[in-house]
């Protein structure tokens, strides 16, 4: 009993140690995430804006292409109320991508809906959608130099998180070899 109760100490401070550097990555990659949405925010709403104004879709969202598989441009796509795609910079193996009408219908109620979208494999997408008086605006922009960021910060966390482990078993060593030569 006496042997188990020199553990505590050392198992409270590991628990202590992964909550911190949990924490800590944890709010380092939704930083990263949240802020993701930001530029779609702001061109979905522009759209959504011009549209409700009269502006014709195809002469709003103009002739640009982004390939949504290997761009990291921001792209818009225009969507009827049934979910069809009219207009857009967006494209998907040479088609303008179809999103579920839910994720697009979200935004009535909301304001905007804020999704990550994988339309393929290997294209994840922090999308963004609106809803304007006839149609739907869809904003979005590949997250793969933002998950490249978030493995990073997953490393630093690991690293000092395993840093602080092997510091802490050589102070709890340290600290009962020399209670063993008091006695």
């Amino acid at each position: 009993m006496h042997s188990m109760k020199r553990y505590i100490p050392f198992g409270v401070v590991v628990v202590i140690l992964t909550i911190l550097f949990g924490t800590a990555y944890g709010i380092g990659q939704q930083i990263l995430r949240l802020s993701a949405n930001d530029p779609q925010i702001q061109l979905a709403h522009e759209v959504a804006t011009q549209l409700d104004q009269g502006a014709r879709a195809e002469d709003v969202v103009g002739a640009y292409k982004v390939n949504l598989a290997q761009s990291l441009a921001s792209f818009v796509v225009v969507y009827d109320k049934s979910g069809n795609p009219v207009a857009g910079t967006g494209y998907l193996d040479g088609t303008r991508p179809k999103i579920p009408v839910g994720v697009l219908k979200a935004a009535d109620n909301h304001g905007d809906n804020r999704v990550t979208w994988q339309p393929k494999d290997g294209v994840r997408i922090a999308s963004v959608s609106v809803s304007a008086k006839n149609y739907y605006v869809l904003a979005g922009r590949s997250l793969r130099e933002v998950e490249s960021r978030e493995q990073k910060i997953f490393q630093i966390a690991l690293s000092g998180w395993v840093a602080s482990l092997l510091i802490t078993i050589m102070a709890f060593i340290a600290r009962e070899q020399y209670k063993s030569h008091l006695l």
